[in-house]
C-alpha cells in the first residue's frame, strides 16, 4: 500500500547523462529554482515552468497544499545534494537528492522536450546502487528479452525471463504494488520483482514483469486524473500479461499464474475472475480489510514511532480521517474534489473500489490460492492475513503462510519495522521463493 509519509512505492528511473551541457544546465537552472522557491513557500514562483496539464492538475494552491502536509510529516528540508540527469523517452530528468528533518527522499522533476515541467515526485533514494543477484539466483540456468504488453495507447515495455530448456514451462505475471513502478517494483536499492523473476526462473518457472501503466503513461493519464480507476491501474494490464504468456512459444498455457504484491495481491482475485483458465494466485502481503482502514492504521503506525506528533501530524491524522469519512459516505459523489479523498485519488477511484469485494470474490474462484504475509510488515499486517483466514478457512485448495521475520518487501528484517527498511539492500527470502515454485509445481 502507499501512505503519504512512506513514499514506498514512488517512480524510479534510470539516471543516464546523456544531455548537452547547455541543455542540461537549463534544466538543472529551472529544477534549482522550482526547488528554492518551494523551499521559501513561492508556491506560484515553484509552477511558472509548469506546462499546461501540471498547472491545470497541481497548480499554486494545489502544490502549497501538498508541500505543507508532506514537510509536516518528515520536517523542514534542510539541504539539498549533488542534482543528478537522466532520460526517459522524450523527457528529461532531473534528480535532487533532499535531505529533510526526518527523511531523506530524491525530488525527480521530468522536463517535455520545450522545457516545461511535466512530473514531479518524491522517492526514496536508491542512488547508484549496482544490483546484486541474490544467492538463490542461477543466470546461467535463464535467459531474459524484452517484450510488449498490450497494444495500442497503454502498450508498455516488459521483461520475459525464460527458463533454458525445451519447456513448456509454467509462468507467472507479477502484478504491482501501488504508485508508478517500475517492471522491477524497485524501491530505494532493493528489486523485490527481479528477485523473483530470477529466482522463480532459477527453478524452472518463466515470469513476465512489465512497466506499470502509471509510470510508462504518466502524462496521459494526468489528463484523465479524475476517471482513473482500479481497472486502468492495474487490471487491464495483467489481464493483457496474461494474454501474452498464453500465446509465447515455450509457455504451457494450462500453468499461467498471477503473483500480485500489495495493490497487485488485492486485485489478484478480480484478475482470476476475469481469466477463468488461470492456473491459481498468489497474493503477497494483500489487504483482506478496505483499503481506506489499512491507509490510516499505516500512517498512524508510522507516527506513533515519533515520541510525539508533531502539529503537522496531527493535522494530518485529523485530514485523513476526515477524507476516509467521505470515502465511507454510501453518497459519495463521482464530483467529490480529490483534495477530500485520501491519497488524492478522485472519487472515481474509490467509487470502484467500494464496488470491490476482495473477499467475496477469492471466496467463490475455483482456482487455487496462495497467500503469504511477512509478520514484521507494517503496511499489510497480520490482521489482514487472520480475515483471510477467516474468508479461505473451507476452500480446500488455498494454502495460506506468514514469516515471522519478513517485512512488506518480503525481505528479511529484525526489531520494529519502520520506513527506514526500504533503504536497506536486501533480497526476497529464499524460502518465499522456493515456496512459491513448489506450491506453482504441484499444480
Amino acid at each position: 500500500m502507499r501512505s503519504c509519509l512512506s513514499l514506498a512505492f514512488a517512480v524510479v528511473f534510470c539516471a543516464v547523462p546523456v544531455w548537452a551541457d547547455e541543455r542540461s544546465a537549463a534544466r538543472e537552472a529551472a529544477a534549482k529554482a522550482f526547488i528554492e522557491a518551494m523551499q521559501k513557500g513561492e508556491f506560484e514562483k515553484a509552477t511558472k515552468d509548469f506546462d499546461a496539464t501540471m498547472k491545470k492538475v497541481s497548480g499554486a494552491d494545489k502544490l502549497e497544499e501538498f508541500w505543507k502536509e508532506f514537510t509536516g510529516q518528515v520536517g523542514a528540508l534542510k539541504k539539498t545534494g549533488t542534482f543528478r540527469t537522466g532520460k526517459k523517452g522524450k523527457y528529461d530528468l532531473v534528480f535532487i537528492p533532499c535531505e529533510f528533518e526526518k527523511h531523506k527522499f530524491d525530488l525527480r522533476l521530468a522536463f517535455d522536450p520545450d522545457g516545461k515541467i511535466t512530473g514531479f515526485g518524491l522517492e526514496l533514494p536508491h542512488g547508484n546502487h549496482a544490483f546484486k543477484p541474490p544467492p538463490y539466483a542461477r543466470p546461467e540456468s535463464f535467459s531474459e528479452r524484452e517484450v510488449t504488453v498490450g497494444e495500442g495507447e497503454w502498450k508498455l515495455p516488459g521483461t520475459l525471463t525464460l527458463p533454458k530448456g525445451e519447456g513448456p514451462f509454467p509462468a507467472a505475471v507479477l502484478v504491482h504494488g501501488s504508485g508508478p513502478q517500475d517492471r522491477d517494483e524497485t524501491i530505494g536499492p532493493n528489486k523485490t520483482f527481479r528477485d523473483l523473476a530470477w529466482g522463480l526462473a532459477s527453478r524452472g518457472i518463466a515470469v513476465l514483469r512489465y512497466e506499470k501503466r502509471t509510470r510508462a503513461h504518466a502524462e496521459q493519464l494526468s489528463k484523465m486524473v479524475d476517471k482513473i480507476t482500479i481497472k486502468e491501474e492495474v487490471v487491464d494490464d495483467a489481464v493483457a500479461a496474461v494474454t501474452l504468456l498464453r500465446k509465447t512459444e515455450k509457455i504451457d498455457p494450462r500453468k499461467i499464474f498471477v503473483i500480485g504484491h500489495s495493490l497487485g495481491a488485492l486485485m489478484a482475485p478480480r484478475i482470476a475472475e476475469l481469466e477463468p483458465a488461470l492456473a491459481g494466485i498468489v497474493m503477497m502481503a494483500g489487504n483482506q480489510r478496505a483499503l481506506e482502514d489499512v491507509l490510516l492504521e499505516q500512517v498512524t503506525y508510522i507516527f506513533s514511532l515519533e515520541k510525539e506528533l508533531t502539529a503537522g501530524q496531527k493535522k494530518t491524522l485529523e485530514d485523513l480521517k476526515k477524507q476516509i469519512a467521505r470515502v465511507r459516505d454510501p453518497k459519495l459523489a463521482p464530483d467529490t474534489p480529490r483534495k477530500e479523498l485520501p491519497l488524492r485519488q478522485p472519487a472515481a477511484y474509490w467509487i470502484a473500489l467500494k464496488a470491490y469485494d476482495q473477499s467475496a470474490t477469492a471466496k467463490r474462484l475455483k482456482q487455487p490460492i496462495l497467500v503469504l504475509q511477512g509478520e514484521r510488515d507494517y503496511q499489510v499486517t497480520m490482521e489482514d492475513f487472520a480475515g483471510w483466514k477467516k474468508v479461505l478457512a473451507d476452500k480446500k485448495n488455498a494454502r495460506l503462510k506468514s514469516y515471522p521475520n519478513l517485512n512488506h518487501l518480503f525481505a528479511t528484517g529484525k526489531g520494529k519495522a519502520t520506513p527506514k527498511d526500504y533503504e536497506k539492500a536486501g533480497h526476497v527470502d529464499v524460502e518465499v521463493i522456493d515456496d512459491i515454485a513448489a506450491w506453482i509445481k504441484g499444480r
